[in-house]
């Protein structure tokens, strides 16, 4: 994995201005611990939010930025902390990282665990002094041993140092944080299941409302918020909304920096952060340096595998949550995957597809028995023994599985790129449908109501 924040040419350096996430990131790629971090003036935003800012304050001015979640949803951070209860006698809340970064594809959140933790643990501080949170848990994806042990060092090495615990920076604030390994479930990335999980339940999605800041981890008041997002709230709070605002490109709608990246077979697959704004262009030939010598560009994903597949000629489209929306699809985690030509797409999808029904946590009908039954079907087809009917069928599942058929968003990411992909390949579907035997009569197919 690499992580560069300029392109080929090297012509972009990373600076505090520019890069407010990566321009603390060492050239050897190993970690920035406490010394290091606060020469690069760590915590200096955490002291200016206890010392200079009212805790109302920092959510005005964290919904003034705009920060959006970065986990993929892309909802207002600000609103959901202005979300937790005002009310003082509800003192026990709780302030939840979602570090369960399981989408295919994605990897932005571990670089940031692994390598900075601490502006992960000073982005979690402000936050916990912001909404009055006395706890605060990463719920870490369990794959993720490296930055478990990086964290939990970081995490010592704030408490030694008295912005950790109890009376922070003379304050009289409390704040715990514990490093929370998970058992390696994708529904896990889901807010409330996650909540579920933390309190040893089984991993399901819980029915809203009650949203988790009026009921949460242990049915007190909680907010969960993404890696990516928290690691952005020392820069606002240091540099201020304006500054925010001013990073992304002209014609975004969302503001600041975010991390994108291009794997697949690209010349130079990697990691970089960006202002919203950039083309699709510009990330994949500038910075991951279009396909490698013998490989053509078929299709690509914006951002993770629960992401819609789109063409060559939407890579003019504006990396930002609008600008994505344009061309058919979501902007996601901003991670994309490059499809090349020598890839079928049924294949491809049945793959993908047999990932989606296995994490299904089987709590909802549709996504239990929808996502298995896509899977057989694109099996099928991909042994060239579909039936005629299979391809429609998929369309069934696609508009029964879709946003508000399901009690949760698993299946709807599931089969957005099902869709997509019958959409612009459909014959390669259809070169895997068999001919009808005279005689026999195809499978019952079902009829989809509103579908």
């Amino acid at each position: 994995m690499t992580l560069t924040s300029f392109g080929p040419a090297n012509r972009i350096a990373r600076t505090a201005e520019t890069h407010p996430l990566t321009w603390r990131l060492r050239d050897d790629g190993e970690p920035v611990w406490l010394d290091e971090y606060q020469a690069k003036n760590g915590y200096a935003a955490a002291r200016k939010a206890f010392a200079d800012m009212a805790q109302d304050d920092i959510v005005q001015t964290v919904k003034d930025a705009g920060l959006k979640g970065r986990g993929g949803a892309g909802f207002p951070t600000g609103v959901k902390w202005g979300l937790m209860p005002k009310d003082e006698s509800m003192n026990i809340r709780y302030l939840l990282c979602n570090a369960d970064e399981m989408e295919p594809n994605t990897w932005k959140d571990r670089m940031l665990m692994e390598q900075l933790p601490h502006l992960l643990i000073e982005g979690m501080l402000i936050s916990a002094r912001a909404l009055k949170t006395y706890r605060g848990y990463i719920f870490l994806r369990g794959e993720y041993t490296t930055a478990a042990v990086h964290l939990r060092r970081a995490v010592e090495e704030a408490k030694a140092a008295g912005l950790l615990g109890k009376n922070i920076l003379g304050s009289g604030f409390d704040f715990e944080l514990f490093v929370h390994t998970g058992a390696g479930r994708y529904i896990c990335g889901e807010e409330t299941a996650l909540i579920n999980s933390l309190e040893g339940r089984r991993a399901n999605p819980r029915s809203k409302p009650p949203f988790p800041a009026a009921v949460g981890v242990w049915g007190k008041p909680t907010c969960v918020n993404n890696v990516e997002t928290l690691c952005n709230v020392p820069a606002i709070i240091g540099n201020g909304v304006d500054w925010y605002k001013s990073l992304a490109r002209e014609g975004s709608e969302d503001h600041g920096t975010k991390l994108m990246g291009f794997s697949g077979k690209v010349k130079n697959p990697g990691l970089w952060e960006l202002p919203f704004g950039v083309t699709a262009r510009e990330l994949f030939e500038d910075y991951a340096g279009g396909m490698r010598d013998g490989f053509t560009l078929k299709c690509w994903q914006p951002g993770g595998a629960g992401t819609g597949f789109l063409l060559p000629e939407h890579l003019d489209a504006q990396m930002y949550a609008g600008g994505i929306a344009k061309v058919g699809t979501r902007m996601g985690t901003g991670l994309a995957m490059a499809v090349d030509d020598s890839v079928n797409m049924v294949s491809l999808l049945r793959n993908m597809e047999q990932f989606f029904a296995r994490e299904s946590c089987g709590f909802c009908t549709p996504c239990r028995d929808g996502l298995p039954w896509s899977v057989k079907l694109l099996m099928a087809i991909e042994k060239g023994e579909g039936q005629p009917g299979d391809i429609e069928t998929l369309l069934g599942l696609v508009g029964f599985l879709g946003p508000g058929k399901t009690f949760c968003a698993h299946a709807p990411g599931a089969v957005e790129p099902l869709g997509s992909a019958i959409k612009y390949f459909r014959p390669e579907f259809e070169a895997g449908i068999a001919q009808a035997k005279p005689g026999v009569p195809p499978l019952a197919r079902p009829i989809f109501i509103g579908a």
